[in-house]
């Protein structure tokens, strides 16, 4: 059986050097390798080469056992790109792997990006560009105070193979708690919160959310979820930017920290036209915290800063 398993991993790494190879000679500088050993790559997609007027960033992972068995791990980061639009691509991806499950993909996954860009584009009235500006130049600002993402923070987890197959349809919605907002400078955060034990009913919980016209508006839906699987002891989990780079992980590591598990954390923000820098990220991992306490997922916020100090110490130790 070991031996039947080296084969597979062998044929599925020579199939990822071959796709890998393909695709940096057909995009050139767009393509880029973030840690060849770990499998770790990002393409830069444009609507158009020579006039481009929207432009997303596809990282993902390799898993060993793809393509024969999983799907790629990937996060998309756009700032324009944000709820109905964003869940309307992924399920498109999505999609794409099912119709060819067993078969390299990151082609066909670039080129879907790039056409739904052109699509975009095309559609999108003048109303909407500062805002994307306004953004830009958030991001921009702090550039030099944040770390760069660890790209490497992506779990691979071949566990997410379950967001892209078919479920029944017999999952109930779990119950959507929402939290208090916290506003400052005009931009506004509010949490929101599920109990989850499937990736079916993440995906239930984001669709219902984005129903509501007011969190579909939000500039930005960063959430994060942890599922314990107790028959393999161990966890699925996952985050999303939603353009708000960084702020996915580190609201999963939040939850991380915390220990929580079965739960699902929204944070939706809106953005009220005056830079908060590094701030904007204190006030998602608060708003996530206030949330779970309120809903007793931890006892008191007391013991989250406690279990926040005891991380940063056991760290510490570490690296002495």
């Amino acid at each position: 059986m070991a031996n039947i398993i080296d084969v597979e991993n062998a044929g599925d790494l020579q199939s990822q050097i071959e796709e890998v190879e393909a695709l940096s000679s057909i995009y050139g500088d767009e393509w880029c390798v973030i840690d060849e050993a770990a499998r770790i790559f990002c393409i830069k997609i444009t609507d158009d080469i020579d006039h481009p007027k929207l432009k997303a960033c596809l990282q993902i992972i390799l898993p060993h056992d793809y393509p024969s068995a999983a799907p790629p791990v990937y996060q998309i980061n756009a700032a324009w790109l944000r709820g109905p639009d964003r869940m309307t691509l992924s399920n498109s991806l999505e999609e794409l792997y099912v119709e060819n499950t067993g078969e390299s993909i990151l082609y066909l996954w670039v080129e879907k990006i790039r056409e739904f860009l052109l699509e975009k584009s095309q559609s999108t009235d003048t109303v909407e560009q500062p805002e994307v500006r306004n953004m830009a130049t958030e991001e921009e600002e702090v550039a030099d105070d944040e770390e760069m993402p660890d790209y490497r923070a992506l779990k691979l987890n071949t566990e997410n193979a379950h967001l892209f197959e078919n479920h029944s349809s017999d999952e109930e919605l779990p119950p959507i708690k929402l939290g208090e907002t916290i506003t400052e400078r005009r931009s506004t955060f509010q949490p929101h919160l599920a109990p989850v034990v499937t990736p079916r009913q993440v995906r239930m919980v984001l669709e219902k959310l984005y129903e509501n016209k007011k969190i579909a508006s939000a500039t930005h839906n960063i959430y994060a979820y942890r599922i314990y699987c107790e028959d393999k002891q161990s966890f699925l989990q996952d985050c999303e930017d939603d353009g708000e780079t960084a702020a996915g992980g580190r609201l999963l590591h939040l939850l991380q920290i915390l220990d929580v598990r079965n739960v699902l954390v929204v944070v939706s923000r809106w953005y009220g036209g005056i830079l908060l820098g590094p701030d904007r990220f204190k006030h998602i991992n608060n708003s996530a915290r206030n949330i779970l306490v309120q809903e007793g997922y931890t006892s008191s916020a007391d013991e989250a800063t406690k279990a926040g100090l005891k991380n940063k110490k056991s760290k510490s130790k570490k690296t002495k």
